[in-house]
């Protein structure tokens, strides 16, 4: 995990709001979310079963992150790296990917090392600046 300073740090939006104007620009909502956090997580790269995604946390403020309108405050993106497991999970879950009944396994690394530190930690700040930041007025 590469965590990296940003102008979007301390920043509030109401999470609906922000939520819709960057779908169309690659975000989409963590799938680790809980009611007082979660995440706006992109791709940046992805190949041969890993892939390196930007994620942009951050805390409510106020309401529940179910609720359209709930106040966000972001905290320090970074930048991680999931190797994905091409095979088959062999746990309770397994016969469902088998089947094909789940779509999703677990990565093999969720943190896995990162080559080129620099390259990405400026993918990633390049990609707050001008997909996330523009929605706030400054």
């Amino acid at each position: 995990m590469l965590q990296f300073d940003s102008k979007i740090v301390g920043k509030e939006i109401g999470f609906g709001y922000l939520r819709d104007k960057i779908a169309n620009r690659g975000f989409t909502i963590g799938g680790n979310w809980e009611y007082y956090k979660g995440s706006f997580d992109s791709v940046l790269w992805k190949e041969a079963g890993e892939t390196i995604y930007l994620r942009v946390p951050f805390i409510v403020t106020s309401g529940e992150l179910d609720n359209e309108d709930a106040q966000i405050r972001f905290q320090k993106p970074f930048v991680i790296k999931h190797v994905e497991n091409i095979g088959l999970d062999y746990d309770e879950g397994s016969l469902l990917d088998a089947t094909g009944a789940s779509q999703f396994q677990t990565p093999l690394d969720k943190d896995g090392y990162i080559h080129d530190k620099s390259r990405w930690i400026q993918a990633g700040e390049q990609a707050v600046e001008e997909k996330v930041l523009p929605f706030f007025i400054h």
